[in-house]
């Protein structure tokens, strides 16, 4: 899904559009990747990808495989792979994703929360337990 240029998707692998000058209210459930460059105020649920174009203005919670922002965003995301701001875009809320890239003149504001993938969670775990078995015998 990541290119280069993640905003440049053919419309063919698009399932569903919010074109510009479209407003929609509400609560949209997906599957596939979804591209909105109109209006968006709600929840969205959707297991494949999510881009929201330079044109779109979105205030929703938001829930998606991964995310790219080149427009502006209110409200909150939880992104199982990574969420990507392009250097037009503004996003205000409260983020738990697990990758982040962001480009240089993104503006980003609110609470981030970045899981640790599981072998890093393996190596974390390791490490706590090596220092508590090292702690253990200093006694």
């Amino acid at each position: 899904m990541f290119k280069k240029n993640s905003l440049d998707v053919s419309s063919d692998k698009v399932n569903t559009i919010i074109g510009k000058g479209t407003i929609f209210q509400g609560t949209m459930v997906g599957n596939g990747l979804i591209r909105i460059d109109g209006e968006a105020k709600g929840d969205i649920t959707n297991k494949g990808d999510v881009i929201i174009g330079e044109s779109g203005t979105v205030v929703v919670d938001l829930k998606a495989r991964n995310v790219t922002i080149a427009g502006h965003f209110e409200g909150s995301i939880e992104a199982e792979g990574r969420l990507e701001l392009k250097k037009t875009s503004t996003a205000v809320g409260k983020f738990k994703v697990n990758s982040l890239l962001i480009e240089e003149g993104a503006i980003i504001s609110g609470g981030m929360e970045m899981s640790l993938k599981d072998k890093d969670k393996n190596k974390v775990l390791r490490k706590q337990d090596d220092q508590g078995e090292n702690n253990s015998e200093a006694r």
